[in-house]
């Protein structure tokens, strides 16, 4: 019995989550009590004090919309 392992879709899907909630959490919550690290990206984050949100829930708004929008068409389809 042989085991390997294969990259698919949704272990991408599943790391690339990992790394977003990772950074997320970093950028709106930790940012404020540690000091810069070094990382440029890191510490931009850290230092903005508008955009990290906006980059934050873009994801779960455009997610949203995508869901509400494919909702509405099966509605409309349907009817």
């Amino acid at each position: 019995m042989s085991w390997h392992l294969s990259l698919n879709v949704g272990h991408l899907i599943t790391g690339f989550t990992a790394l977003f909630f990772v950074l997320a959490g970093y950028a709106v919550l930790a940012s404020a009590f540690v000091p810069s690290t070094g990382i440029f990206l890191l510490d931009v984050l850290a230092q903005d004090t508008h955009y990290k949100y906006f980059a934050l829930f873009l994801i779960p708004t455009s997610a949203y919309f995508v869901i509400a929008n494919w909702v509405g068409w099966q509605y409309y389809q349907n009817s």
